[in-house]
């Protein structure tokens, strides 16, 4: 059995990957998530973490928000630490900007998961038609949809997201790269 496992930086993503996951490539992967208390945190122990997973076969994924920084240089940075861990095949996968973008892609899940009216008619205006662009996703998230909260708000979109919408681009590298680890 394949087993995937996920460095991850907050525990809102390990939420929605526990429901979004078995919907990407189904049951027969065994998954497994290491949170850390933040990106700084990641990064400080991702190298040691990953050498210390010792289970044969086992891939790797590493998912962090890119917040401020700029994407290409904070995933060439986390892919340097990844082949310095002995693991030149990790995946790594950026969220531009945050997670929030991937659900602003979406706002028929935000909709239904938080039961919310009005929220589907804005998916084709700006900026919700290319949400990877907005700055701050989640201060945009909180305004219209105020019963959103990190976690709990992950785990009742997560259901209702469609793993083929790609109007979020970083939500499509991810779930194109999932499909294809989970096809090796």
């Amino acid at each position: 059995m394949i087993q995937l496992v996920f460095f991850l930086e907050e525990r809102s993503v390990e939420a929605l990957l526990k429901i979004l996951l078995p919907r990407i490539i189904g049951s027969s992967v065994d998954s497994r998530y290491i949170v850390f208390e933040g990106k700084q945190d990641l990064e400080k122990q991702l190298i040691r973490r990953m050498q210390g997973y010792r289970t044969p076969g086992a891939r790797f994924v590493v998912l962090r928000d890119q917040d401020a920084g700029k994407c290409k240089e904070i995933k060439a940075s986390l892919k340097r630490k990844c082949e310095q861990a002995g693991r030149s095949d990790a995946v790594v996968r950026i969220a531009c900007h945050e997670l929030e973008s991937w659900y602003l892609g979406d706002l028929a899940a935000v909709e239904r998961g938080l039961s919310l009216s009005g929220l589907r008619r804005l998916q084709n205006s700006s900026p919700y038609r290319t949400p990877d662009k907005i700055v701050n996703p989640s201060a945009k998230l909180a305004r219209i949809a105020k019963a959103y909260q990190k976690i709990g708000g992950s785990r009742a979109i997560g259901p209702y997201l469609d793993v083929d919408n790609v109007r979020s681009c970083s939500f499509g590298h991810f779930v194109k790269s999932i499909r294809n680890l989970a096809a090796q």
